[in-house]
């Protein structure tokens, strides 16, 4: 190898390695990731019963929030827990607490889940597009029938926005809610899959929710 060819080899080594070494940290980080969050969910839940056992107090957990929910669903418990709720909504503070986060879990994984349609709107008509879900099917109660709000979340963020639009004026996107989610929360990085990912061509679906509300 002559000495006009080694600064270029040399230097193809080097991003080759370079390379390497940033993929491994695309293929690591996120994996690294997930489980140190795991872990760390996992220790929090197994201390919360004070068990010395590692693993019996999150496995307790799990059994304790299950039968919670079993008896939740039981007729008789469900007058109790009723009661129980009418207490804390008396309670100024302690009622936005309680209402916000049980309002909060029903709209993910509740009877009343709130997250599971998927619309885009214009929000610069011409110009911009939005994705967001569709939380309140009528508004006639607070005087504005015909219709809907829209939360649009915002990307790498808890945060999000409110917003109000005519029910004609919102187009359901045909696509599985929770890749829209992760959509919207990546920041476009991670992509709809694109046997669901076509955007329904009438908007009828939305229409006839809030005509039946």
């Amino acid at each position: 190898m002559n000495s006009a060819t080694y600064p270029v080899h040399r230097s193809s080594v080097t991003r080759r390695l370079l390379n390497y070494f940033l993929k491994g940290i695309v293929f690591l980080a996120p994996l690294v990731f997930t489980v140190y969050v795991c872990v760390r969910l996992f220790t929090a839940v197994d201390g919360w019963l004070g068990i010395p056992i590692p693993g019996v107090g999150f496995l307790a957990t799990v059994v304790l929030i299950t039968l919670f929910g079993f008896l939740a669903s039981n007729l008789l418990a469900r007058g109790l827990l009723a009661a129980v709720e009418g207490v804390l909504e008396r309670l100024p503070f302690v009622r936005l607490l309680y209402s916000s986060t049980r309002d909060l879990l029903n709209a993910f994984v509740g009877e009343q889940r709130r997250f599971d349609k998927p619309v885009m709107v214009e929000v610069a008509p011409g110009l911009a597009r939005a994705l967001g879900f569709v939380t309140q099917q009528s508004l006639a109660s607070i005087g504005l029938p015909g219709h809907v709000t829209v939360y649009l979340p915002q990307s790498y963020n808890f945060a999000g926005q409110l917003l109000i639009f005519p029910a004609d004026a919102v187009t359901p996107v045909d696509a599985d809610s929770a890749d829209v989610m992760a959509f919207i929360v990546s920041g476009g990085v991670t992509g709809i899959p694109e046997q669901r990912s076509s955007v329904a061509l009438s908007k009828q679906v939305v229409q006839s929710h809030v005509n039946n509300s």
